[in-house]
């Protein structure tokens, strides 16, 4: 049976721990579901991790859901979600809900997932029958106004905020809350009062669910990765071997060889 967003509060209530991974493509997105992982998210991380860019902000509707769409035809089971990028949401509530709303008719998602304390909008979302996923902590689509990618909710007032930003989120009709970059203690002191779970990424292994970028998770990414992105696999150093035998044989004469070609006449 297909998961969907009224079961992730079942998962907490049951104590189950749950994966989500980011992938932009069928072929990933595949792979992750039939490895089991129940959560699929196109993630605004795309900016960096496909296309190239130095943060997540140039990120599009249009690029989300056109990945979106990709990772949509390699799932079966697992429950789709997709970010709001930076700028689909922040000039109007009726932009946001509007935006959300194509990321379900367009882009095939299940799930919409935006950063900051957005009471209206995650209201608005729901009671449009839109789930909706928030995300507080360290948001990257504020990278400029916090300075960069610094850890958050450093104090107790802070944690003292991050707790009644979550609760209201949750009243607001949030179904799941992820929450990146913040002490150990402080993601406890949230998932413990919460009834939605919660979804870690750098917040230690209190938290309900985790969620890892996929390819930085694979070993992807050439460049130095966060603390918390433990990698599973090194496959850029498999890519990069494949890629460099290839080139040799064929530089070499050595493929294509026979068992790789077709004889004449055709049998």
């Amino acid at each position: 049976m297909p998961i969907t967003a009224r079961d992730l509060r079942r998962f907490k209530a049951e104590g189950r721990r749950f994966a989500m991974l980011t992938s932009y493509d069928v072929l990933l997105a595949r792979a992750f579901e039939v490895a089991g992982i129940p959560l699929i998210l196109v993630g605004d991380s795309l900016g960096v991790f496909v296309l190239g860019q130095e943060t997540t902000l140039a990120v599009t509707m249009d690029n989300v859901i056109h990945h979106c769409r990709a990772v949509r035809a390699g799932l079966v089971e697992a429950l789709l979600v997709a970010d709001l990028p930076f700028g689909a949401y922040q000039a109007s509530l009726e932009e946001g809900v509007r935006n959300g709303i194509r990321l379900l008719k367009e882009g095939g998602a299940a799930v919409v997932k935006l950063e900051g304390p957005e009471f209206a909008l995650v209201d608005k979302l729901t009671a449009k029958g839109v789930p909706v996923m928030a995300h507080l902590g360290l948001t990257p689509q504020s990278f400029h106004q916090l300075g960069g990618n610094r850890v958050q909710a450093r104090s107790e007032d802070a944690v003292t905020g991050l707790v009644a930003n979550a609760r209201r989120l949750e009243e607001a009709g949030a179904c799941a809350l992820v929450l990146e970059g913040i002490p150990n203690e402080a993601a406890r002191r949230v998932t413990d009062v919460l009834e939605i779970p919660t979804i870690g990424i750098g917040a230690g292994p209190h938290c309900d669910g985790q969620v890892l970028v996929g390819p930085e998770m694979l070993g992807m990414s050439n460049g130095a990765a966060p603390r918390f992105a433990k990698r599973y696999a090194e496959l850029f150093g498999t890519i990069v071997a494949a890629a460099t035998q290839f080139a040799a044989d064929v530089e070499q004469a050595r493929y294509p060889d026979k068992e790789h070609s077709y004889d004449w006449p055709i049998r």
